[in-house]
């Protein structure tokens, strides 16, 4: 597993907020160029319209300073904070034509990525802290570090970042192996040998499976699409040999049932694809 809390890098932010502001064709804002008027200065609210977990201000940021690097900022909240309905957030002061050609992607990466700090973190908290709450690689191109930033800041531990990261033998790679006449032991032997420092997890979605899974030494297994009842099992079969993750269908309502199994992580494909932006706006006071 990666880090829990590494920053996001500056150049990456950059080259983000770009091209957002590239495809929003923010400097070809046709209804604020209409203003024509340099001197027209805003002070925009960045308030929460929703309890959440906020994520995503050096994003705001950034995109406002590229579009006029003598805007300023003042923010009441650091990222991974809690807000609360109609709390104001901060603030962002300077050309008013700036801040209206800004405020949409601005908002877009604040509520997006609020949206899954705030979904990670009620995960958390229902997990008591029995276990970790993952993310996975479903997330949206383009966006993967900035969607795994969101989840740290909700509570949440990064799975395997991309496919160099952690070698994970799923149910597709154990079935080209079958094929190929390839013992599974054999198969976590050559990775290792290849890759010395490399976590190998193995999927698992058969008890009967478990043994040979085991003997093949991964430091996790994967517990797929199994009922708590069949997870326990399981965790008395492994017996503490390698850590051990559960997913598959896990929701905010389910969750509790896991408790007490003794698992040592969930993974939820659902913190990045199917969680809900949270509400945030940007109301300006205009001053000449």
């Amino acid at each position: 597993m990666l880090n829990n809390r590494p920053a996001l890098p500056d150049s990456l932010i950059q080259t983000v907020v770009s091209e957002a502001l590239v495809e929003d064709k923010a400097k070809d804002d046709i209804t604020t160029n209409v203003l024509q008027n340099e001197n027209l200065t805003a002070t925009g609210q960045i308030i929460a319209k929703e309890e959440g977990i906020i994520c995503g201000l050096e994003l705001v940021i950034v995109v406002f300073k590229t579009l006029d690097k003598t805007i300023t900022w003042e923010f009441l909240k650091t990222d991974g904070e809690t807000i609360k309905k109609n709390e104001l957030i901060g603030t962002v002061r300077g050309n008013a034509s700036a801040i209206l050609q800004g405020e949409r992607v601005a908002l877009n990466f604040l509520q997006h990525m609020s949206g899954i700090a705030t979904l990670t973190n009620q995960f958390v908290r229902l997990s008591k802290n029995e276990f970790m709450i993952l993310d996975t690689r479903k997330t949206t191109p383009g966006l993967r570090d900035f969607e795994k930033y969101a989840v740290r800041c909700g509570g949440g531990v990064n799975h395997r970042r991309d496919l160099s990261s952690m070698a994970m033998l799923k149910d597709n790679h154990l079935s080209a192996l079958n094929k190929l006449g390839i013992p599974l032991k054999q198969a976590i032997q050559n990775i290792k040998n290849k890759n010395p420092d490399i976590l190998v997890e193995i999927e698992v979605d058969k008890i009967t499976e478990i043994e040979e899974a085991v003997n093949a030494h991964p430091e996790w297994i994967l517990l797929d699409n199994m009922t708590p009842s069949q997870i326990r099992e399981c965790v008395a079969l492994i017996e503490g040999r390698t850590k051990i993750e559960a997913s598959g269908g896990i929701n905010l309502k389910n969750l509790r049932y896991l408790l007490n199994t003794g698992i040592d992580a969930v993974s939820i494909g659902a913190l990045t694809h199917s969680f809900n932006a949270l509400d945030i706006s940007l109301e300006c006071i205009f001053e000449s």
